[in-house]
């Protein structure tokens, strides 16, 4: 089992002690593959590190942009997406990420939990997380 991380600098740097993302690759029964396990992200601009204006839904296009990103440095995609968390501070909003996520993630979807919380960091309004197959 080889364990690398995974940067990118066309998603936002961690803002604390953590990776953007890990790829732990290993020898399966039918081959060679991957897990990507890809540290929450939230609507923020790469190129400015601002969060993005427009509320919810732009942030979590950003999000997923993201997310993208960082998938794509380790070799997948959001149709590698074998499971997804979405973090909301309002839950009343879950219908349009619900929808963003649908219009964003191709079928088949990954199993997925949607958790409602009190705060995000820097004052986010949606964060997803994700951890991909490749």
């Amino acid at each position: 089992m080889t364990v690398s991380v995974i940067s990118t600098e066309k998603a936002p740097a961690a803002v604390g002690p953590y990776s953007q993302a890990i790829r732990i690759a290993q020898m399966f029964p039918q081959g060679e593959g991957s897990i990507i396990y890809a540290s929450g992200q939230v609507g923020l601009d790469p190129a400015t590190g601002k969060l993005v204006e427009g509320g919810i839904e732009a942030e979590a296009r950003q999000a997923f942009a993201n997310l993208a990103a960082v998938a794509e440095e380790a070799g997948a995609s959001l149709a590698h997406a074998v499971k997804l968390v979405l973090f909301l501070t309002d839950l009343t909003q879950f219908a349009k990420v619900n929808a963003i996520m649908k219009e964003l993630v191709p079928e088949p979807f990954p199993a997925r939990s949607t958790i409602g919380v009190a705060a995000l960091p820097l004052g986010a309004s949606f964060e997803v997380e994700g951890v991909f197959a490749a």
